[in-house]
C-alpha cells in the first residue's frame, strides 16, 4: 500500500487517506462504545470471558489506529527508520495478538462447556490478565529478533535515514524473511489446531448434552466457528502481498486502487468484526448497550423538555 505513494496525484492521495481515516474513525467509535460499556459495568469486569473479549477489541483499536496513521504518514512526511521501527513494533505485535487472543477465548469456551464444574477455578479474572500478559510477551518477542538481525546486518547510518515504513522494506534480508515465515507458520498452526480441537470437543459435548446444556454447547460451537472465520481473515493480511502481486500483474493501471482495496479489506474492515460477532450476539452485552443508550436518549429528551418548559395550550385546544 505504502509503495504506491509516489504514483498517486494529490487528489488520489487525499481521497485514499480520507476513506481510510473515515472508516478507521467509524470503526473505532463502534469499538469504543463496547469498551465504554465494559468499564461502565462491573459485571463484565468480573467475567474472564469478557476480559479476553474487551482485550481483543482494544487490541483491534490500537492496530487500526497505527495502520491508518502509518498510511497517512507515508503520504505526508518522510519517516526516519528509528521512528518507523517504533510504529512497526506496535503494528506487528498487535497483529500477532489477535489470533492468540482468539485461541484463548476458544479454550475458555471449551472449559465452560466441557469442564463446567472446574470453570470457576480454572478461568479466573486474575488468570485472564496473566494470560493477556503472556500473549503480549509472546507477540512482542519476534520484533526484537527482527531488530537484532537488523542491527547485525545494517550500518549505523541506516537508522538515521528515511524509509517507506513498511515491514518488507525495513526487514528485507533473507534472515528476516525466513524468520517471518517461521513465526507465521508456527503461530497460525498453533491457533488453528487449538480452534479445531476445541470445536470438536464442544461438538461432541453438544451431541451428548440435552436441554439448556445443549443450547449452551451449540452457542459455544458457533462462537468457535466465528473464531475460525476471524482467523482466516487474519491470515489474509499475510497473503495479501502475494494476491496484490498477481492482481497488479493482471491490471497494472489499477495498481493503486488494488492496493487500497486490499488494505481496506485486510487491515481496516476486519477490525469491525469483533463488536459485530461478539458484542451484538452476546445477550448480556447487547442488552446493556440498548439500556444505556436508550436511557441516554430518554434523559436528553427530558432535559430538552425541562429547558423549554411545558408547551402552552392554545384557546382552541381548551375548547
Amino acid at each position: 500500500m505504502n509503495s504506491s505513494t509516489r504514483q498517486d496525484s494529490l487528489r488520489d492521495a487525499f481521497t485514499k487517506n480520507f476513506i481510510s481515516f473515515s472508516l478507521g474513525c467509524f470503526i473505532n467509535v463502534v469499538n469504543g462504545a463496547f469498551v465504554y460499556i465494559y468499564f461502565k459495568n462491573q459485571v463484565f469486569q468480573r467475567d474472564p470471558r469478557y476480559v479476553l473479549y474487551i482485550h481483543l477489541v482494544i487490541n483491534d483499536m490500537i492496530l487500526l489506529t497505527v495502520s491508518v496513521a502509518l498510511q497517512i504518514v507515508t503520504y505526508t512526511v518522510p519517516l526516519r527508520v528509528a521512528a518507523c521501527c517504533i510504529m512497526l513494533l506496535i503494528l506487528t505485535t498487535t497483529n500477532k495478538i489477535s489470533p492468540l487472543n482468539l485461541a484463548a477465548m476458544a479454550v475458555e469456551r471449551y472449559i465452560a462447556v466441557c469442564r463446567p464444574l472446574h470453570h470457576a477455578q480454572i478461568c479466573t479474572v486474575q488468570r485472564a490478565y496473566a494470560l493477556i500478559a503472556l500473549i503480549w510477551g509472546v507477540s512482542v518477542t519476534p520484533f526484537f529478533t527482527d531488530l537484532f538481525i537488523l542491527l547485525a546486518t545494517q550500518p549505523p547510518s541506516f537508522f538515521s535515514g528515511t524509509i517507506i515504513c513498511y515491514p518488507s522494506y525495513v526487514y528485507n534480508t533473507p534472515h528476516h524473511k525466513t524468520h517471518s515465515v517461521t513465526i507465521q507458520v508456527l503461530l497460525f498452526s498453533f491457533v488453528f489446531l487449538t480452534l479445531i480441537i476445541t470445536y470438536l470437543k464442544i461438538f461432541c459435548a453438544a451431541r451428548a448434552a440435552s436441554g439448556s446444556n445443549q443450547a449452551s454447547a451449540r452457542n459455544a460451537r458457533n462462537t468457535i466457528l466465528l473464531h475460525g472465520v476471524q482467523l482466516l481473515i487474519c491470515m489474509l493480511s499475510y497473503i495479501s502481498p502475494f494476491i496484490n502481486i498477481i492482481l497488479v500483474a493482471i491490471s497494472p493501471r489499477d495498481r493503486t486502487k488494488i492496493l487500497l482495496v486490499s488494505f481496506l479489506l485486510t487491515g481496516v474492515l476486519p477490525r469491525l468484526l469483533s463488536p459485530l460477532i461478539y458484542g451484538v450476539r452476546d445477550k448480556k452485552f447487547s442488552s446493556h448497550i440498548r439500556l444505556h443508550f436508550c436511557r441516554k436518549c430518554h434523559s436528553s429528551v427530558e432535559k430538552r423538555v425541562n429547558r423549554t418548559g411545558p408547551r402552552r395550550r392554545s384557546k382552541r385546544e381548551f375548547d
